[in-house]
């Protein structure tokens, strides 16, 4: 083969191959941008995800906060231990009713 030959050949072989190794270098640029995009996004619908169930149960730690420091709690746990300490005292509820009846 002719050198003036190979002297064309060789620079269009390297343009020929240098335009498409080219756009693939565009290419796996966009596609690393679109994979951190992608994880980004993952991990805000994590955390909004995250965030909206301490939301949720600190919502449910008030509750049984006002459970607990309520008055009506502290009378039921006081009557609960009264039964716990004398389980034959009192008037059976059947008897507190025939006493209303026959008044």
């Amino acid at each position: 083969m002719d050198p003036a030959i190979i002297g064309v050949f060789i620079p269009i072989l390297a343009i020929g191959m240098g335009i498409p190794l080219a756009f693939y270098g565009v290419w796996i640029g966009h596609k690393q941008k679109m994979a951190k995009f992608e994880l980004q996004a993952r991990t805000h619908k994590a955390d909004d995800a995250q965030a909206a169930r301490i939301e949720e149960l600190e919502d449910r730690m008030r509750v049984l906060e006002r459970i607990v420091t309520d008055r009506g709690f502290d009378v039921a746990h006081q009557i609960e231990a009264l039964r716990d300490v004398r389980p034959d005292a009192g008037v059976p509820l059947e008897m507190g009713r025939q006493t209303e009846r026959q008044r």
